[in-house]
């Protein structure tokens, strides 16, 4: 039941962030962490963006850079389909 709910919050979260222009299948708290943290010239809004989602999600630590990583990592697709 949990991970059906924690689905549910993630495909929430990506249609937020499809909703804001973003690319359908990455979080808003990775594309936060991408667009302040990985680009050459990272916007000073992705940063405050950023630091208002970690500071939401203050219990989990690096909340977005932890989100990039799992989006690297495809940790969000079935272990078959993984690289």
């Amino acid at each position: 039941m949990m991970t059906q709910l924690l689905n549910i919050a993630i495909a929430v979260d990506q249609l937020f962030n499809t909703l804001l222009f973003g690319v359908p299948d990455e979080t808003l708290s990775s594309r936060a962490y991408r667009c302040g943290v990985m680009i050459e010239r990272p916007k000073m809004r992705w940063r405050g963006v950023r630091l208002l989602i970690d500071s939401i999600f203050f219990f989990q630590s690096k909340h977005c850079f932890r989100a990039y990583q799992s989006e690297i990592e495809r940790k969000h697709f079935v272990k078959s389909m993984r690289l």
